[in-house]
């Protein structure tokens, strides 16, 4: 629970980095699916590491999609891939 916690708050540090008219989506966005998500850690921890690099990668999508520089997302790759 805690690394999900920090994954989500990193998350939305990243959000703050994208234009202003994109934030309200990205962060419901996340947030919706951080809320959606949060039973998998009790049931399978190979899910839930699949679900990490997932939110990594998209992530990198969103930052490369917004000319955001993706070395942005260098504290949610370590928060997510270790």
């Amino acid at each position: 629970m805690e690394k999900a916690l920090r994954a989500y708050a990193e998350v939305l540090r990243l959000v703050r980095r994208l234009p202003m008219d994109s934030r309200p989506y990205y962060s419901k966005f996340a947030r919706e699916n951080f809320v959606n998500y949060r039973e998998v850690e009790a049931n399978d921890p190979k899910a839930l590491d699949e679900l990490f690099n997932r939110a990594y990668v998209h992530a990198l999508w969103v930052l490369n999609k917004y000319s955001v520089d993706q070395s942005a997302a260098d504290k949610l790759r370590k928060i997510c891939c270790n």
